[in-house]
């Protein structure tokens, strides 16, 4: 029997969590079952989740199956690209330099920022009434 070496990494992006695992392929993307293009129809988001790949010259060397859950899409993305980061450097510790050095594997710490007591939203204070 043969094994398949399967390398799987997880990503966080705002409340967005990305699980990936990377197999030896042909470059096939399946998306919470879906296609890759079905499931990011923005190809900045496309862009931003390949950009891993792009870096370290390993496009089309691997299937990849994620499981994407919470937050929207641009942050699902995000996630997708630190988790796609994480299992490449698991896959050849030398691309690890190259993803750092281009924040690849750098959490964006970045959040929705909560509502204040007193004003309309996080910034934004109640219209001010002179009379």
């Amino acid at each position: 029997m043969v094994e398949v070496v399967k390398y799987c990494a997880t990503g966080r992006r705002k409340t967005s969590i990305a699980r990936v695992v990377l197999t030896p392929g042909t470059g096939k993307i399946l998306v919470n079952g879906k296609g890759f293009e079905a499931y990011f129809p923005r190809e900045t988001d496309r862009i931003l989740i390949l950009i891993p790949f792009k870096l370290t010259n390993l496009f089309n060397k691997f299937d990849m199956e994620v499981n994407a859950l919470g937050g929207g899409i641009t942050g699902q993305a995000g996630a997708i690209k630190m988790a796609i980061s994480r299992a490449l450097t698991m896959f050849d510790a030398t691309t690890r330099a190259v993803l750092k050095d281009n924040l690849c594997l750098r959490r964006d710490s970045r959040m929705k920022e909560r509502k204040k007591p007193g004003q309309k939203g996080a910034r934004r204070r109640f219209q001010w009434v002179k009379r």
